[in-house]
């Protein structure tokens, strides 16, 4: 067979992704399988409102679903009150057309095998799930064609295994893939294959159907209105090639005006439905920017940095350098910087709870052809491809890891930084003291350069129960030392927590006259069960001969019990 390797890379793909799909499909649980909350839900609402309520003016329907499935997020962001009184989705509607053939099939299901029939029961969630992956895997295919059309078998299928499992496509394709990154994903790769297709055989129909995927592009999520920069470019990467491509456009000019008819077609429903709504055909939803201050943390900061978590994106950005006789070159480099720039330009920066940088999942099928010139010229050489291999098994390795570590919640959604990150690096159980890095920047390095003296040790327990900006008071301790020498506190609970999950946490408090220090960590574990908690508080001059308090706050009602506090002085 012909291009067997990338082939097989493409089933093995598909095998790992819908390994993932299954396994966090909540099958085992006695909790069913929700895809269509927070942002999803954004998306997602116009299907049953539409299909089923035949209701997107008032939402009558929404708080009994919202109080039967949870969906919303704990508060309704995803629409909210127009001046005329009615409501509005925030989220656009493109998502919901690519979904609408999924949502069918699940609202169908859902008769056939007894559910309700409410668009967020069971069959529902699945249809979703599943017909988003299925999508995705089809384009991946496509996406193959595409880049042996420009290289090797070999090339195509290490850019394929690189972009597909060393980066976060396996958490927002097969996991998380009711968010818009997925489906958008698979408009990218058509909106390639059209173009290719145009600039090969000028016909109406690949102006029209690329003129139709961007206006679904833009009112999928509007930023992706920059996708015109692919057919734009296309095929003008010297002097001559590009005078080619303006005759060849002058030639075929009334194929422009078909691509942006079908183009303004594919926004169309959108503009229809804020007219329905709002009585005017553009709704601002309420986007805030940075241009001239873009937020660089989003590609090297230790919160969810593109760079830091997913370093093969790195090799997508070195490919560029390697693209210069390709057709495709400016369309590259011109849609792939804009689109970062814009990515790190929105003042919501940390873009939710998201591993590595998901805002720019959906553009990796246009940033394959930089990754796959670089592996194509990496390839000319034995010893560069061995090294390639090497950095792509551990890349692959490090990524399943810290998929795995992400669904755990050890990797967490919105509060990473790099000294917490630094001691989870491929850990499957950290310790408490790791742990405390999240919420706690206190850390000794080597326990064992210091003398270990017991201040205090506690065995019975306590009850606890602290409502929110409450403090629920546990202990105070005199600390009296006169000692000069470097003093620290090692601070050891055995706590159950029985509600409040990542939103509680253990305080100590040091106060001298007008000078406090504050220390906490998270109580992170599942409710019902003892856990280890651990942190270091470093005790500064002015602080020990003080009182330490410890007590217990939380964001919501906490309940819980404290069976153990230990207490020792660390010094040298």
């Amino acid at each position: 067979m012909k291009n067997i390797f990338s082939f097989l890379v493409c089933c093995i793909v598909v095998l790992v992704f819908f390994y993932h799909r299954i396994y966090y499909s909540d099958i085992r649980s006695s909790e069913p399988l929700k895809l269509t909350t927070w942002d999803a839900l954004g998306y997602y609402l116009y299907l049953p409102a539409i299909v089923i309520y035949h209701d997107v003016k008032e939402m009558a329907w929404f708080p009994e679903i919202d109080k039967k499935y949870s969906v919303s997020g704990g508060w309704v962001y995803q629409y909210n009150k127009f001046k005329n009184g009615n409501c509005v989705f925030k989220y656009l509607g493109g998502l919901a057309i690519v979904e609408l053939p999924f949502f069918l099939i699940g609202h169908s299901a859902a008769k056939l095998l007894g559910y309700e029939q409410d668009g967020f029961s069971p069959p529902y969630q699945y249809a979703i799930g599943f017909g988003i992956l299925i999508l995705c895997m089809v384009s991946v295919f496509l996406l193959r064609h595409i880049l042996l059309l420009y290289f090797t078998d070999r090339s195509t299928a290490i850019a394929i295994l690189l972009l597909m499992l060393a980066s976060n496509c396996i958490q927002y394709i097969a996991i998380d893939n009711a968010q818009s990154h997925g489906p958008i994903f698979c408009l990218y790769v058509l909106i390639l294959y059209t173009t290719i297709k145009w600039h090969r055989e000028p016909s109406v129909i690949w102006a029209a159907a690329t003129g139709f995927l961007i206006g679904l592009a833009i009112i999928s999520r509007p930023t992706e209105a920059i996708s015109f920069l692919i057919p734009l470019l296309w095929n003008t990467h010297t002097k001559e090639h590009a005078r080619e491509k303006w005759q060849q456009v002058r030639k075929y000019k009334s194929h422009v005006g078909i691509a942006l008819l079908f183009g303004f077609l594919g926004v169309l429903p959108q503009l229809i439905y804020w007219q329905y709504v709002t009585d005017f055909f553009i709704y601002d939803v309420g986007s805030a920017w940075d241009f001239l201050t873009p937020h660089l943390r989003v590609l090297f900061g230790g919160e969810k940095g593109w760079f830091i978590y997913t370093p093969v994106t790195l090799l997508f950005i070195l490919g560029m350098f390697f693209i210069k006789k390709y057709p495709f070159r400016k369309a590259v480099i011109y849609f792939c910087l804009i689109n970062i720039y814009i990515i790190i330009s929105w003042r919501n920066w940390r873009y939710g709870g998201s591993y590595s940088t998901r805002a720019l999942v959906q553009s990796y099928p246009v940033f394959a052809l930089a990754l796959g010139a670089l592996v194509e010229k990496i390839n000319q050489n034995l010893w560069q491809r061995l090294a390639l291999i090497g950095a792509g098994i551990f890349l692959i390795y490090m990524n399943l890891f810290q998929i795995r570590q992400y669904n755990n919640t050890i990797l967490h959604y919105d509060d990473m930084n790099y000294r917490y990150y630094s001691r989870i690096f491929l850990k499957n159980h950290p310790s408490p003291l790791d742990f405390s890095l999240m919420d706690n920047s206190d850390w000794i390095r080597n326990e064992n350069k210091y003398l270990e003296n017991q201040l205090l040790s506690i065995d019975s327990i306590w009850t606890i129960c602290s409502k929110p900006d409450s403090a629920g008071q546990i202990l105070n301790i005199k600390i009296d030392n006169s000692d000069t020498r470097e003093y620290w506190l090692k601070i050891e609970a055995l706590i159950k927590p029985a509600t409040g999950k990542f939103g509680s946490f253990l305080n100590t408090e040091l106060r001298q006259s007008n000078f406090i220090k504050l220390n906490r960590i998270r109580l992170y574990n599942p409710a019902g069960f003892y856990h280890k908690y651990a942190f270091y508080v470093q005790v500064p001059d002015l602080l020990k001969s003080s009182n330490l308090r410890m007590f217990v706050s939380s964001e919501e009602t906490f309940s819980g019990t404290i069976e153990k506090i230990t207490i020792s002085t660390l010094t040298r």
